[in-house]
């Protein structure tokens, strides 16, 4: 496909979001053309790469920050509950994508790894108690088990109980049929099965500038970092899936819907396990209760992964301060991100979240024994030679003006679209990749909300992601 002729959809970022867009949209009109263009050198280099992402295989059962206790004792499960439907909608898509033979097999970026939730003190045990009796009365949860016993958890998670205090009491849900997902190898496999279909490119080491009206259509400025050429390309369609660049691009649209947003940059980092004998000893993602002030993303976990084929174990992850977007970003991204549109939002967001600014600089000045510290309330008895530090991925909080010149700090992904639907732009983090599919859905109803009520794409999307047409 030429660079200067028309398309129909143009993806923006060659990220999980894209790739499902990209093969969602083909599966309802195959005729649809569709370009993709990434700044990097090959796709889900950024947020969707496995050492990047924060947590794999979100879906409600072993995070603790999307289960709140209320003052009253009683714990909210709502959003445990939404996350739980969005990743069995996930799970609905890659299957039948595998059943079709656009995937390969589901072994090549899903596995099965029991989701665990682990707490201490007897606090901790009376919430963990509580939101295991709420949630099993779901179906998503009915089988998750619940136990204060400290042998049976030992046998669940060894690694973790050995050494601990047998006067500190304990308490740990399990979901065996918990998912380890590799969004980096799965978002790869989409683009690869795009790529053999006609009508479909993928453009790497590309990056879009210019974001303009062009009639009933968009005109996009590329810039092919290689050569140094610069082309364009006219769409119907417009998607911003850019991670940390998103905002940017979508401001440059000059959409009325893109003002009023910030945006804060948090960066991440693990202690990744070096020791083979110690990474065989721990088979779960055992999530624990995040510190006071912390964002969602560093809720702390003791991860098993599979990555490139290979068992990992990861712990943290540790939250930083960074003015990046993106790990191949600038260090001028938060200061060109501040204009007179978002001016008062973003201050008025930083002085009423000075607690987690300075949780956010503590994290930064952690010292690589302070780290193995954080890491010993999870394993006793952790040595600090079988760990070293590895770099996370970023993530860009969004942030919101309430209306009234202020601004509020928001956790979580907001889909942003234009009035007429020829423009759609994911902002924010997690739990995102996770439920990818569900956020995919919305884009689409929003921005092609006629063919969303044919006949024709109704039958055609219940072959794909059943649940819609329940």
């Amino acid at each position: 496909m030429n660079l200067n002729d028309d398309c129909d959809v143009a993806l923006i970022g060659a990220g999980i979001m894209s790739a499902t867009l990209g093969m969602l949209l083909r599966k309802l009109d195959p005729s649809l053309r569709i370009e993709a263009f990434e700044r990097l050198d090959r796709s889900a280099a950024e947020s969707s790469d496995a050492w990047s992402n924060a947590g794999t295989g979100h879906s409600g059962f072993c995070e603790l920050n999307y289960t709140p206790a209320k003052p009253d004792g009683s714990v909210d499960c709502s959003k445990a509950l939404r996350i739980a439907e969005q990743f069995a909608q996930s799970l609905e898509f890659w299957n039948a994508l595998i059943d079709s033979g656009d995937l390969p097999a589901a072994a090549t970026f899903l596995r099965r790894v029991p989701q665990m939730s682990f707490v201490e003190g007897a606090a901790g045990v009376t919430f963990l108690r509580e939101r295991h009796r709420r949630l099993v009365a779901s179906p998503r949860f009915q089988d998750m088990e619940f136990s204060e016993d400290a042998a049976r958890i030992a046998g669940w998670i060894p690694l973790m109980m050995e050494g601990r205090d047998p006067a500190i009491p304990v308490a740990a849900t399990r979901m065996e049929r918990g998912s380890d997902v590799n969004f980096g190898a799965l978002t790869r496999s989409l683009f690869a099965a795009l790529e053999r279909q006609p009508g479909f490119a993928l453009h790497l080491g590309h990056e879009v500038g210019g974001l303009q009206r062009d009639g009933d259509r968009w005109r996009v400025e590329v810039r092919d970092l290689a050569t140094g050429t610069g082309r364009s390309v006219r769409a119907r369609f417009i998607f911003i899936g850019a991670g940390g660049y998103s905002l940017n691009l979508l401001e440059r649209t000059g959409i009325p819907e893109a003002r009023g947003y910030g945006a804060f940059p948090v960066s991440g980092q693990w202690l990744r396990c070096t020791n083979p004998r110690v990474i065989a000893r721990h088979h779960a993602k055992v999530y624990g209760q995040a510190d006071h002030g912390a964002p969602p993303m560093s809720v702390p976990h003791l991860d098993t992964r599979w990555i490139a084929g290979k068992q990992e174990l990861l712990f943290g992850p540790y939250a930083g301060i960074t003015t990046r977007f993106l790990k191949q970003g600038s260090w001028l991204d938060l200061l060109r991100s501040i204009g007179i549109h978002n001016v008062r939002t973003v201050l008025a967001a930083g002085l009423a979240n000075l607690d987690l600014t300075r949780y956010l600089v503590g994290q930064a000045m952690l010292s690589e024994e302070d780290r193995v510290d954080h890491l010993k309330r999870f394993v006793p008895r952790a040595e600090s030679a079988d760990w070293e530090f590895q770099q996370a991925g970023l993530r860009v909080q969004i942030i919101k003006s309430d209306g009234k010149g202020g601004g509020e700090l928001k956790f979580g992904t907001e889909v942003v679209t234009s009035a007429d639907g020829s423009v759609a732009a994911l902002l924010g983090a997690s739990p995102g990749a996770s439920t990818a599919v569900s956020i995919i859905l919305e884009v689409v109803e929003r921005c092609f909300s006629e063919k969303w009520a044919s006949g024709e794409w109704r039958e055609r999307l219940g072959r794909v992601v059943p649940s819609t047409n329940r």
